[in-house]
């Protein structure tokens, strides 16, 4: 299934008024959250799909995971949506226990707009990459560039780097992706879901840094990888930890998902960016959804927990393929329905 760019716009489907209130469990028909750009194209297709099957509306912005964290905190929304884990300094912040429910795997990629390679693809690693977001390669045709792709006719062409200008889980997980692999960055820059750039221009979302790229010739950024394929541009291959070229799909972010290791009482905050493994794609993620462990809204704690195992069947996670997205691994999703299951409202197990 080819993804187009409207899909984001599917979350207009699921705004509709509903009725209801926050009373009981059988008033409460809707739901808010907000946060990651990152899953927003399968957080809209399932909110629509959700919202046709169970008469549920669920409105989610898609600000950012920096956002959608300060919203979850502030208790603006029902949810948050992070692709950057809270720190235990953000989780202390929330009134009430904090869980992080892992819903899908997505890779981010570096994305370029390069018309004179005729769609021959570009491969980076680790030290060009990082080389490139510090600012000290400018030109297309910097000789380090040259001897990673031999036979590719770079231009002599200035390159503008594109980050995000927002807080972003994309952003955490690309810089958490360098700063294992460059020391220099690991010094200089680190890693947060906003961090001070050293060179570049900025766009705010997936959709910014998307259209920075599909827009400026020499350009290079970081998206998820449905807003590189839905825009029909060039994505580069990576050079991974064993030293194998590897290009972004299912299959390899699925290789990269094999590194992570959950215990029974996991929070579920695991970085496998970088994992080992010579399919493993190197810059992958899990992504989460953030809900209290404890709701004193009974009405809305039974729809979200209702939601919450729907979104783990293999119906739901099947759309996740379709739109380029790995599905949860068998192991992690029993782990999620347990975890589901230990939701409470006001110190109460939840009906059903």
């Amino acid at each position: 299934m080819r993804v187009t760019r409207s899909l984001p716009a599917l979350a207009l489907l699921v705004v509709a008024a509903c009725g209801g209130g926050d009373g009981g469990p059988g008033s409460v028909r809707r739901l808010t959250g907000a946060g990651a750009t990152f899953p927003n194209p399968i957080y809209s297709a399932w909110f629509a799909t959700y919202a046709q099957t169970h008469n549920i509306q669920i409105n989610y912005q898609s600000i950012g995971s920096g956002g959608g964290i300060r919203q979850f905190t502030e208790g603006t929304v029902d949810f948050g949506a992070t692709d950057g884990p809270m720190t235990d300094e953000q989780m202390a912040a929330v009134q009430g226990n904090v869980i992080h429910v892992p819903t899908v795997l997505g890779a981010v990629v570096l994305t370029y707009n390069l018309p004179s390679l005729a769609g021959k693809p570009l491969t980076l690693d680790a030290g060009i990459i990082a080389e490139i977001f510090l600012g000290s390669i400018t030109k297309w045709n910097d000789p380090r560039l040259g001897a990673l792709n031999p036979g590719v006719a770079l231009p002599d062409r200035d390159l503008t780097v594109v980050h995000r200008s927002d807080g972003s889980g994309t952003t955490y997980v690309f810089v958490d992706y360098l700063s294992k692999v460059s020391p220099t960055w690991a010094e200089k820059v680190g890693r947060a879901t906003a961090v001070n750039w050293p060179s570049g221009i900025g766009g705010k979302g997936n959709e910014g840094v998307t259209q920075q790229v599909r827009q400026l010739e020499g350009a290079i950024g970081y998206v998820e990888y449905v807003y590189a394929v839905s825009n029909g541009l060039a994505v580069a291959g990576v050079v991974n930890s064993t030293g194998a070229v590897v290009t972004p799909t299912l299959t390899s972010v699925t290789a990269a998902a094999a590194s992570a290791v959950f215990a029974p009482d996991t929070d579920f905050r695991v970085s496998i960016t970088n994992a080992p493994g010579a399919e493993a794609y190197p810059i992958a993620s899990f992504t989460w959804l953030l809900v209290k462990q404890d709701n004193p809204d009974g009405g809305k704690a039974l729809v979200l927990r209702d939601f919450l195992r729907w979104m783990i069947t293999p119906e739901a996670q099947a759309t996740a393929s379709e739109l380029q997205y790995a599905p949860l691994p068998e192991a992690v999703v029993g782990l999620v329905r347990d975890r589901i299951e230990t939701l409470t409202s006001s110190g109460s197990p939840l009906a059903g």
